[in-house]
């Protein structure tokens, strides 16, 4: 099922997608069926999330990496450290540790560009925490919606983790679809897509262009 979504993929390079939570850390590579995983937590460091990766990875083809980071991206790399992990994110070079390269992306922006399909759209991620982008005619702009303070608390203590489970939070609001967690792996596939954008007009772009 999975690796119908991402036969869109149109590079022949072979991609590892890794997307970083607050609970564990999945991959998964071109050609492969099924997602790998392992634990992560408040004190995984960057260094130790690779050598998780690799590990898990060594049997595995690929040329260039994907990673959804649980934070602000700026210029390919983390500009602080995630609120549920350990230290020594911000700054670290990712295509050093892998060597081979590397785009990093905000975790919510790589999910909601595997989900998009059209139009605008709000993605909200309901995971560990709650990551949030926005995708207008097909261009992502992360948000960080988290930790906005909402009534003597913030969002993410209302629809993360601990709040759905006080919650419950079982029935959709109107006009909203469920997604799925595979769609990050779709989303780090699309990242490495080829572009042909000079013969395309803005509206055409692809939904990773701006990015």
């Amino acid at each position: 099922m999975l690796q119908r979504q991402v036969k869109d993929n149109e590079n022949s390079m072979n991609v590892l997608v890794v997307d970083v939570g607050g609970t564990h850390v999945k991959i998964l590579a071109t050609g492969q069926k099924k997602t790998q995983e392992f634990p992560s937590g408040p004190t995984l460091t960057a260094k130790e999330m690779v050598v998780g990766v690799k590990k898990l990875a060594k049997d595995w083809n690929y040329d260039a990496v994907s990673i959804g980071y649980p934070g602000v991206v700026v210029r390919n790399r983390p500009v602080a450290d995630p609120y549920n992990l350990g230290r020594g994110w911000a700054g670290f070079d990712f295509e050093a540790a892998f060597k081979c390269p590397v785009k990093v992306v905000n975790d919510a922006a790589m999910q909601a560009l595997g989900s998009y399909k059209r139009g605008k759209m709000l993605f909200l991620g309901l995971g560990t925490g709650l990551g949030s982008a926005m995708v207008v005619d097909g261009i992502v702009e992360p948000m960080e919606l988290g930790h906005l303070p909402y009534r003597r608390h913030t969002f993410e203590d209302y629809v993360g983790v601990c709040g759905r489970e006080q919650l419950g939070l079982k029935n959709l609001p109107p006009s909203c679809r469920a997604g799925d967690n595979a769609n990050a792996f779709v989303g780090g596939f699309r990242l490495w897509q080829r572009s042909n954008r000079r013969n395309r007009r803005p509206s055409q772009k692809r939904p990773h262009e701006n990015l």
